[in-house]
């Protein structure tokens, strides 16, 4: 009896010391993960993918300001395949379309590793800001596809892309059952976060992301400016977008949907319309500038 015990114990004694090996090799891994998630790479690739981000809101910006100069008639779409047409159409513009949808790629890459391991922010580790920069990886992520799509040859993310996709869309939901509601809710959902944005804009609430007490007066003048009255601009812009979904689901008309172009255009009709207009392309623009701050002073890892 006392053999078989003590074998038994032997053997429960060797399983026992297995466990604890296998926690470490799992904490190791994490460890590892981790480490590879604040690595120069990944805060690099996010640098970049700001970068990036910005050199397409300030062409924005530009186009929308022809079209503000023009009377909200004519130019090249005021959206993101508008920009790349931009961009394509200049020397070197086709090198300069990889460089910005590997930007956008890595942009993509910074939002995953966010997702999993937390953001460098107050309460970044928490559920509703790992999910949040999920959401921000598939938006990027898709950026990143129809940039480099653009870039090897396929124009189908070209200029009025966005517009023709928000009609398509609209259309496609409004066909299921009950299809008139869910786009009520998706647009009342972009209406109320465009708002959110707008709010958080003008609270400042990116200090916390960026390394404040290492700039000087002046960065923090230029992120404040460019942050506010990008961050209001980008915001309407939203809002606008979420309000025209709205108008469709209401009228239960695809073709009210407007996408970014559509939506910006959209400003000249109303009173004031080319001065309004003016100031959200100027806006934009601007927003494309606090980009490239935040490509410079945020905090990543």
């Amino acid at each position: 009896m006392n053999t078989l015990t003590a074998r038994f114990g032997r053997r429960a004694g060797t399983r026992g010391r297995g466990l604890p090996k296998k926690r470490g090799a799992v904490r190791r891994g994490r460890r590892g993960a981790r480490r590879a998630a604040d690595s120069s790479a990944v805060e690099v690739a996010a640098r970049w993918g700001y970068a990036a981000s910005g050199l397409i809101y300030v062409l924005i910006g530009l186009l929308a300001l022809r079209i503000a100069y023009d009377g909200g008639h004519g130019g090249r779409q005021a959206d993101r395949g508008g920009a790349l047409a931009e961009i394509a159409g200049k020397p070197l513009g086709t090198a300069l379309l990889w460089a910005v949808g590997a930007g956008l790629a890595g942009m993509a890459l910074w939002r995953l590793t966010e997702a999993a391991f937390g953001a460098s922010v107050p309460d970044g580790r928490k559920i509703r800001k790992r999910l949040l920069s999920a959401a921000r990886c598939v938006f990027y992520g898709f950026a990143a596809y129809s940039v480099l799509a653009f870039a090897a040859g396929d124009k189908s993310s070209g200029s009025g892309a966005s517009d023709h996709r928000s009609h398509d869309v609209t259309a496609r939901v409004m066909g299921f059952a009950g299809g008139r509601w869910i786009v009520a809710a998706a647009a009342t959902a972009v209406v109320v976060t465009g708002v959110c944005m707008g709010v958080l804009a003008v609270r400042r609430t990116f200090h916390d992301q960026l390394k404040w007490g290492g700039m000087s007066r002046a960065a923090r003048r230029y992120v404040d400016v460019t942050g506010v009255a990008g961050g209001v601009a980008r915001a309407l812009m939203v809002a606008a977008a979420g309000g025209f979904a709205l108008e469709a689901a209401a009228t239960y008309d695809p073709g009210k949907a407007k996408g970014l172009d559509d939506t910006l255009r959209s400003f000249a009709s109303a009173p004031a319309g080319g001065w309004l207009l003016g100031a959200v392309a100027v806006g934009l623009a601007l927003y494309g500038l606090f980009c490239f701050g935040m490509a410079r002073w945020r905090r990543v890892s």
